[in-house]
């Protein structure tokens, strides 16, 4: 093993992800760790790989998504294309995120609002029968 060259568990231990989790992307075509038998090596592009996808994931991007965006590297337009086409994503992304957390708002405040009815006919009904003692 080089230098340039980390193995599955430096990279675990260095992204906090499990052998399983590298795996499963390189079988989504998403990392591409060299092989040498039975080890994997990953190489500082397989690191920068893993970051976005880890962040992609973070912000809600589909694994389709992320690969997707990651094969625009090699265009040949100096990630022009790339940057474009994550950034109109992660516009998406973001609109549909605060429309969730407006969703998610609303429903909290409704269930408040259920809460303190449910509080105020509780001890109303308490009230009632204490009085009723």
């Amino acid at each position: 093993m080089t230098e340039e060259t980390k193995s599955i568990r430096q990279m675990c231990d260095e992204y906090d992800v499990t052998p399983r989790t590298l795996r499963f992307y390189e079988a989504k075509e998403l990392l591409f760790p060299i092989r040498d038998g039975q080890k994997r090596l990953f190489t500082k592009r397989d690191g920068a790989r893993l970051k976005l996808i880890l962040r992609g994931k973070r912000f809600g991007f589909s694994l389709e998504e992320i690969r997707q965006l990651l094969d625009l590297y090699h265009i040949g337009d100096q990630q022009l294309t790339q940057l474009s086409r994550t950034y109109d994503v992660a516009c998406e992304r973001l609109a549909d995120m605060e429309r969730q957390r407006d969703e998610l708002n609303e429903a909290i405040e409704d269930l408040q609002q259920q809460l303190k009815w449910g509080e105020s006919v509780i001890a109303s009904m308490k009230s009632e029968q204490e009085a009723a003692e």
